[in-house]
């Protein structure tokens, strides 16, 4: 699959907030873009040629090039947000939040790669005002995962010595994962995603951790 299908087809839903057409076909352009050739080296002229419209026509729906950056970076961690919040929150013990935090968290990276690259590589292109506004979406999601190892800590699920610190670990770990997953490798996103949800458990001590074995065999 290449990065136009996945941006354009697999993950298509991710912009269905984004009206008119134009304006979502300019966005999942920019995506593309920023993810082959990296924020500073695109220009909007790339991102309209890759639209199939003019370069005039993108500052009817985006004054900046920036603009599309914060745009996209505003929608990719309010996704990731979600996901985590709806993990976190649901019924169940803290080895079971986390486990589905994680491995839900890794699908999205997997499966969204280009999508992510985007969100997660390229927030020092904001300039200070976008870029505020998105640590504070960082700092949230940053919080779900948090809480989730401070409960089972407290309980005695978790033998953790340091929150702060393996908070970021396992969210590096996650985010991670646009980096280098592929279609072409040997596993799927959602073999991905249980693999790491038993990294996870490791990591944090969980009682009971490596029941799913079978996932770091395949």
């Amino acid at each position: 699959m290449s990065t136009a299908e996945e941006t354009a087809g697999g993950e298509a839903q991710a912009w269905g907030e984004v009206t008119p057409d134009a304006a979502r076909r300019l966005l999942i352009a920019a995506v593309e873009a920023f993810a082959e050739r990296g924020y500073h080296a695109t220009t909007t002229r790339d991102i309209a040629g890759r639209a199939g419209m003019s370069p005039a026509a993108l500052y009817i729906h985006y004054k900046t090039k920036e603009e599309l950056l914060h745009r996209i970076s505003r929608i990719g961690h309010e996704k990731a947000l979600e996901i985590l919040r709806t993990a976190s929150r649901r019924e169940g013990s803290a080895t079971e939040r986390l486990a589905d935090a994680v491995s839900s968290f890794v699908r999205w990276h997997a499966g969204g790669r280009t999508i992510a690259r985007v969100v997660q590589y390229e927030l020092d292109s904001l300039g200070p005002d976008a870029r505020a506004e998105i640590l504070a979406l960082r700092r949230q999601v940053d919080a779900e995962v948090r809480g989730v190892i401070e409960e089972g800590a407290r309980s005695g699920e978790f033998q953790v010595i340091d929150v702060h610190g393996t908070t970021l670990a396992v969210l590096s770990l996650c985010i991670d994962v646009a980096r280098w997953f592929s279609l072409d490798g040997p596993r799927t996103p959602e073999e991905v995603g249980e693999l790491y949800a038993d990294l996870v458990l490791r990591m944090v001590g969980a009682v009971g951790a490596g029941a799913s074995d079978g996932a770091t065999q395949k």
